[in-house]
């Protein structure tokens, strides 16, 4: 067994989040891991051991444990989509990394896209292992667990956590022919990183995630790998996924696991190596994902009415004061006050939603009742604004809530799963100007 590296902690939020640096090259390539890992752990297998000093002989490798998991912290709630992928942001600056290389597998991929899709200047390249958009199947999505096998594979690992026969079948996916001696240290691997219920939850939420519109808006250099007979991503869904992101690359390994570590795996490095080393064009970074509020105070030209101009001045005043120091709490960024509105960005969804509840809750201490809209996607920064159909869509879907509402697109539901943001169907509506119809959520419960 090798010497296992120092183990750092990097601040996200309140959470401390373990990570661990090798390799001494000039890249750094950040590391997204599965369901679970633990990082100390992964130096007594072999296999893996070997792949990881082979990437520092080009890279800086950078490998942290998500939030619940592993070395982690594990606080009393599972960590959410946006929550995992701030947490990349969080390390690599803890790890001095400017920008990077970010390597997503297996479920990592989806906070892998999200980070790269939301933060395009920190990226030089994205890689994707054994990745799907969504892992449940649906009417127009025909890969992965029908939601019946999924729940019933959660409740399986409730009752008993990890098993061999779940790390043997589709579940982990290591392959029935897998070395006895790696299957027994990754059930204790995958039992040391989270607890039956945790790992549970985990996959409860991934069930819920879909980046099947995020994906189009990733415009880094990318490479998506998979194994032909993975069972866990299926290769058609890989290379699905890889469709959705303009000009990625696809590469397909032989192989019946969903491991890159038990087979052949000096090709696998050999790819990730010219992809990481190779020339690639510098990214535009006026383009990238944002979770876009718009709010809006109602009834405000009979309140200017009956207060007249100066003290209606003064409300509104205090209102935006308070506004601003919301989505600054939030780490939201004011884009524009227009007339008795407000447009802000966030980095996810979530945080927009508690933001616009919080300023909610305020504009009723002034006797202002706020109506909002969410919108999650690609925006084009110019100068101090922003543009782009998704803006327009939350304009639309602002103008459709009541007092007091805050309705939100599908987009923004799928990437807020596991937040105990609760919700209820506000139908299908074609938003003026936008070409597809939409289906809108309004927010019934926000959680802290």
């Amino acid at each position: 067994m090798l010497s296992i590296p120092a183990t750092r902690y990097a601040k996200s939020g309140d959470v401390s989040v373990a990570y661990q640096v090798t390799g001494s090259g000039s890249v750094d390539l950040v590391w997204a891991p599965g369901t679970t890992s633990h990082l100390d752990l992964e130096w007594e297998s072999p296999p893996r051991a070997r792949f990881y000093e082979r990437l520092g002989a080009f890279c800086r490798l950078i490998r942290f444990d998500k939030r619940g998991t592993g070395l982690s912290d594990r606080p009393a709630h599972i960590a959410t989509l946006e929550e995992r992928t701030d947490d990349i942001r969080a390390v690599m600056d803890a790890a001095g990394s400017a920008r990077a290389a970010v390597i997503g597998v297996s479920e990592g991929s989806s906070m892998a896209s999200l980070f790269a899709a939301t933060f395009p200047d920190r990226v030089s390249g994205l890689l994707i292992w054994g990745g799907q958009a969504r892992w449940t199947r649906t009417a127009d999505y025909p890969w992965g667990q029908t939601a019946e096998e999924a729940e019933r594979e959660i409740q399986q690992l409730a009752q008993h956590g990890v098993t061999r026969d779940y790390l043997l079948g589709p579940g982990a996916g290591i392959g029935p022919d897998a070395d006895p001696v790696f299957v027994d240290w990754f059930l204790r691997y995958a039992r040391a990183g989270a607890s039956p219920a945790a790992v549970a939850a985990l996959e409860r939420m991934n069930n819920q995630i879909d980046l099947r519109e995020v994906l189009p808006t990733i415009k880094i250099p990318t490479l998506v790998m998979n194994r032909t007979g993975d069972p866990v991503a299926d290769v058609n869904a890989a290379r699905d996924l890889a469709g959705r992101i303009p000009g990625a690359r696809f590469v397909e390994f032989p192989g019946n696991t969903h491991s890159m570590f038990t087979l052949d795996p000096e090709r696998v490095i050999v790819e990730i190596e010219q992809f990481m080393t190779g020339s690639h064009k510098a990214v535009r970074t006026d383009r990238l994902l944002a979770s876009i509020l718009f709010l809006d105070i109602v009834g405000s030209t009979e309140r200017a009415s009956a207060l007249g101009d100066a003290a209606w001045s003064d409300v509104l005043a205090r209102h935006d004061a308070a506004a601003e120091r919301e989505v600054e709490a939030y780490s939201g960024h004011v884009v524009d006050h227009a007339g008795d509105g407000l447009l802000a960005t966030f980095d996810g969804p979530a945080r927009g939603i508690r933001c616009a509840h919080a300023i909610q809750r305020t504009a009723l201490g002034l006797n202002l009742q706020v109506r909002a809209g969410l919108h999650t996607g690609e925006v084009e920064k110019g100068g101090t604004g922003i543009r782009g159909i998704a803006v327009h869509t939350a304009a639309r879907i602002a103008s459709l809530a009541g007092p007091q509402e805050i309705l939100v697109s599908g987009t923004v539901k799928d990437l807020v799963a596991g937040s105990g943001i609760g919700f209820a169907g506000r139908g299908v509506h074609a938003l003026k100007g936008i070409s597809e119809p939409r289906q809108i959520y309004a927010v019934t419960d926000v959680t802290w």
